[in-house]
């Protein structure tokens, strides 16, 4: 399976480069000769070498532990190569600039030669298994390319112990700068510690955390006893109100006004008033001066009262219900009840400082993790300043032994010579690279055209992009020139090769050709196309004019006729007529008149050969699409569908006008032609959503006018066998 698609693949390939061979042809002689060219304007080039050795480490870099680390030869990531860091740094533009500086190296123009064309003929490279490095330069100056090699590794190796030394002074500055602000964070961290402790008045939080556990539970349970004693206290407060009729507030207020003289004197004498004013009034009018007086006395008793009342209450409301009546108070219950209301008080107050007690230790309980977490924090961190710092004063110490040392892991192992012969011609390689630079070039300018192209080239696109059914492939026809030698040899371009055969009646006049073969394939797959429906009017129609809808409307009625079956070839284009054309038959009187009533369908229809007869378009209409919308045409399709075994109606293209769209509602179904390099993508999602709104019956699609050489899969539609007959001068031309 995977060597049948990459075979089609390639044919798919092969089928662009043949379509575009002169483009791509064109791209792969300009390349060859721009390579031809150059190779042969290449003058010797001469290639000095010198070698480099590594050490992991530095003599005397092993002293103290930080000269260790500092002369290893050590990757800082963990797939790198230190030998390629080194390379870079041979390659480094400040080493090539003072190169260039120094040997004064010019290019042909006698200016500075620039750093990109200097990298081009310089090349740095490891061997492998060995810790070498070798650096070449290429010139056409043999004293050149050997000076140069030479000068970048005198700069590298110079460059290499003066920055191993100055990393040693380097690391002693940073540590000096650092001890400091190590000190500084050491003697924070401290202060910061002892801050937290003072401002939380942390000694032991893990002996202070036992210690309020155990003040907490025993706060806990004076609440509750507490709490007990209170309900006692709040029952008997209410006993009391219940018995009395009274709050504590009315019995302390009933006590003061039994307890006053002067307000139980008041209240007696006002009440020997009223008996008084009672027994009067029995005896005589309100309006009786003695009742009169007696009101007064009441009144101005009464006021004195609430006067004597007031100065004992302090200011307090009397409740209007409240007995003033030392006989009416139980002193002895009123005591009694103040006694347990202040005790009951006494209780919730308690309850209330032993509830903020508790809820001072629960906080300060709370607070212990957070304070525990930042006391560890400042521990940890003083910690780690005080081994930061101890760590510095011994990193420096270790680093002024190992300043004074001079380190550097490279050195030369071979210095380069000046070099005697050139490097090895490279012209055929030039050559075999510029050719297929070529190719590939060619391919690429062939593919690209090719996709900027979007019109349908194949029969493969063409079924693809429509969906429909494929009933026919018609090869492209065009007659033999009579040159056969010229024909063999002509060249033909894309755009002859498709233009529109000659309107020829193939069927009747090359009986034996391939497109011959192909109609009559056609109208058989028409004829088994539906099983239980006989299809007796088809339309054919096209998406784009050119296409050869008329031809091959012609030379399929010719193929139906020629099996003995009655047909009638019928010209709707009005737009572009062309069956009289290819019939060679008149045009003053056709359909057009039969439908309008000029003209009866017996004197308008022309028999061309046996069992055909075709209707000619007629006189062009002003309005088309109102003859063929007609209910008049609707009458004439039915008798001809009933006075003939199969009627063919060529139709305009879709893109023309609406007719196409009309007639084919009104018929059995619609044949859609097809041509390969006049059809684009475009044209087709057009054609398809006009097909899809009109509900057409889409039959199926006949590819017109294939070039077999242009199918990548031509030999699924097309035999291999040649036609002895096809070109043969015997063959009869014309069948009437």
């Amino acid at each position: 399976m995977e060597s049948t698609e990459t075979g089609i693949g390639f044919q798919e390939y092969w089928q662009i480069l043949k379509r575009r061979w002169l483009p791509a042809l064109a791209v792969f002689a300009s390349v060859l000769a721009l390579t031809t060219y150059s190779t042969l304007k290449e003058k010797p080039i001469y290639e000095a070498e010198g070698k480099l050795l590594f050490k992991k480490t530095t003599p005397g870099s092993t002293l103290t532990e930080l000269g260790k680390e500092m002369g290893q030869l050590t990757p800082a990531a963990e797939q790198s190569n230190p030998l390629t860091t080194e390379i870079e740094l041979i390659r480094s533009v400040e080493n090539i600039e003072k190169t260039i500086s120094i040997l004064q190296l010019k290019d042909a123009n006698n200016t500075p030669i620039k750093i990109k064309n200097f990298l081009k003929n310089l090349t740095v490279a490891s061997i492998r298994g060995a810790d070498i490095l070798t650096v070449s330069y290429k010139d056409k100056k043999p004293k050149v390319a050997a000076d140069v090699v030479k000068t970048m590794m005198d700069f590298y190796i110079d460059n290499n112990q003066k920055v191993n030394r100055l990393e040693a002074v380097s690391i002693r500055q940073f540590i000096e700068t650092k001890l400091p602000q190590s000190d500084k964070n050491m003697r924070k961290a401290a202060a910061d510690l002892s801050k937290l402790k003072e401002n939380n008045k942390i000694v032991n939080l893990e002996e202070e955390a036992k210690s309020a556990v155990l003040v907490m539970a025993e706060l806990e349970t004076q609440i509750d006893q507490a709490n007990s004693e209170f309900l006692k206290a709040t029952a008997k407060s209410k006993a009391f109100e219940e018995e009395l009729q009274m709050n504590p507030q009315q019995a302390l207020t009933a006590s003061n006004l039994s307890q006053s003289s002067t307000v139980q004197e008041a209240l007696k004498e006002y009440k020997q008033i009223e008996r008084q004013l009672a027994i009067e009034q029995n005896r005589y009018l309100d309006s009786s001066p003695i009742v009169i007086r007696l009101e007064t006395k009441r009144a101005t008793m009464k006021a004195l009262l609430d006067k004597q009342i007031q100065q004992v209450l302090g200011g307090q409301q009397q409740s209007p219900n409240q007995s003033l009546q030392i006989g009416e108070v139980k002193p002895k219950l009123i005591e009694e009840f103040i006694k347990v209301d202040v005790e009951r008080q006494g209780l919730a107050q308690r309850v209330t400082i032993l509830s903020n007690a508790l809820a001072g230790y629960k906080q300060r309980v709370k607070a212990f993790p957070r304070l525990e977490k930042e006391k560890r924090q400042l521990e940890r961190k003083l910690q780690e300043s005080e081994a930061d710092y101890e760590e510095l004063q011994k990193k420096l110490q270790e680093i002024r032994i190992t300043e004074n040392q001079q380190v550097g892991n490279a050195r030369i192992v071979q210095r380069p010579s000046v070099p005697e012969e050139p490097v090895a011609s490279r012209k055929s390689l030039l050559l075999v690279s510029g050719s297929l630079l070529g190719i590939l070039l060619g391919i690429a300018v062939a593919i690209l055209l090719e996709s900027q192209d979007k019109s349908v080239k194949t029969i493969e696109e063409a079924r693809e992009l429509f969906g429909f059914t494929l009933l026919g492939v018609i090869p492209f026809y065009k007659k033999p020139e009579k040159n056969p030698r010229r024909r063999e040899w002509r060249l033909k371009s894309a755009e002859e090769d498709l233009q529109l055969s000659p309107r020829q009646i193939v069927v009747r006049d090359t009986p034996h050709n391939s497109s011959s073969a192909a109609y009559r394939m056609l109208q058989a797959n028409l004829r088994f196309l539906s099983s239980d429906k006989e299809l007796k009017v088809i339309v054919v129609s096209s998406s784009l004019p050119q296409e050869g809808k008329s031809t091959v409307s012609a030379n399929l009625a010719v193929a139906i006729a020629q099996l003995g079956r009655k047909v009638l070839l019928v010209d709707a284009d009005m737009h572009c007529p062309t069956q009289h054309g290819i019939w060679e038959l008149p045009n003053q009187v056709g359909l057009s008149n039969v439908i309008v009533g000029q003209a009866g369908f017996g004197d308008a229809i022309a028999q061309v050969m046996d069992n055909l007869d075709v209707l000619p378009c007629g006189v062009i209409p002003p309005n088309p699409m109102a003859l063929l919308d007609s209910q008049r045409l609707t009458l004439l399709i039915k008798q001809f569908s009933a006075s003939y075994d199969a009627v063919i109606i060529d139709a305009p293209s879709l893109n023309v006008a609406a007719e196409a769209l009309i007639l084919g509602n009104k018929a059995d179904g619609m044949l859609l032609v097809v041509r390969p390099g006049v059809l684009n993508s475009g044209t087709v999602a057009f054609a398809k959503e006009l097909l899809k709104k009109s509900s057409q019956h889409v039959l199926g699609l006949v590819v017109n006018g294939v070039i077999p050489k242009n199918e990548p899969h031509s030999h699924y539609y097309f035999t291999n066998e040649s036609y002895a007959q096809e070109q043969s001068p015997n063959v009869n031309q014309k069948i009437l």
